[in-house]
């Protein structure tokens, strides 16, 4: 792996794991939060599309895209939720740990992956590591039967989400054109989903589209943007490929868990710290099993 592929591979790390945190950060309920990514993402797909002459696909390319992009969107209003119920730091684990076993079961399930028995028993092993290392990431030294409830909540909508987060990566695999081409499109279909969620919003007498807040969140729609493009480029064969450079992206598990337990003051016991650790690299493991199996 050359340095430059390497650069390119750790791009969406940056991107992926400060967004949750920036987000958390600026702040606003969830639907602030969601619109002004996904305006801040349009903006930079828009960018790019003018400044590569990439033409928007037609027909039912352009449907998938769009779905792909709802999809995303969707989900992301539920982690967004589970963000405000128990904190970025415990959230974002758990929601990756998710996005890989739904993405790891859907290959097996739909695409063929694993096809041999020591395949499927390795690939088993590692969903049970994702499993295991996300539930250390959540582990309490002390918890009442509140939090519990409060944690066993977050996990029931991260659940959920995860169907949207699997439409965003499974719809563009019907389609017969390339990530860049998809990118424009599937960032338009996340900012409808925010206007609608806004308008609705604005019906129960809340203000969206005149809140400061809302425009400051465009600042984590590019971070977002910029890990999603990055990741594209990453994937390519004459740079990374697809498995190192997923493996790759997913050290965003990482940063954005510490990062949110350093600068949201999201505290931990020294226990809980170790544990948590433990944790992540154990999703990290199991994500490089994944790929390489």
């Amino acid at each position: 792996m050359n340095t430059t592929a390497l650069l390119i591979g750790l791009c969406p790390v940056i991107g992926w794991g400060f967004f949750p945190t920036v987000a958390s950060k600026i702040g606003g309920r969830p639907v602030h939060q969601i619109f002004g990514t996904t305006l801040g993402a349009f903006i930079f797909a828009l960018i790019v599309a003018i400044a590569t002459k990439t033409a928007l696909p037609t027909g039912g390319d352009l449907i998938l895209a769009l779905f792909s992009g709802v999809g995303w969107a969707l989900a992301q209003i539920l982690t967004f939720q589970s963000f405000a119920l128990v904190g970025a730091s415990k959230a974002l684990p758990v929601t990756t740990a998710f996005q890989l076993l739904g993405a790891s079961l859907w290959g097996v399930i739909f695409l063929g992956n694993w096809p041999s028995t020591s395949e499927r028993i390795m690939g088993g092993i590692a969903l049970i590591l994702i499993i295991f290392g996300a539930s250390l990431t959540v582990w309490m030294e002390k918890k009442s039967q509140e939090s519990a409830l409060v944690m066993k909540k977050a996990i029931l909508i991260l659940a959920i989400g995860e169907i949207g987060y699997l439409t965003y990566s499974a719809a563009p695999q019907a389609t017969t054109i390339d990530g860049m081409t998809a990118f424009l499109p599937q960032t338009i279909g996340m900012l409808l989903v925010a206007i609608i969620y806004g308008i609705v919003t604005s019906f129960k007498g809340r203000a969206v589209f005149t809140e400061r807040v809302s425009y400051g969140n465009i600042a984590s729609g590019f971070l977002f943007a910029f890990a999603a493009l990055t990741y594209l480029i990453s994937a390519q064969p004459n740079m990374n490929g697809l498995a190192t450079g997923f493996v790759l992206s997913q050290v965003c598990v990482v940063v954005g868990t510490l990062t949110s337990i350093w600068f949201l003051k999201q505290r931990k016991t020294k226990k809980e710290m170790r544990v948590t650790l433990i944790g992540l690299g154990l999703i990290i493991f199991a994500a490089a099993l994944t790929v390489m199996n």
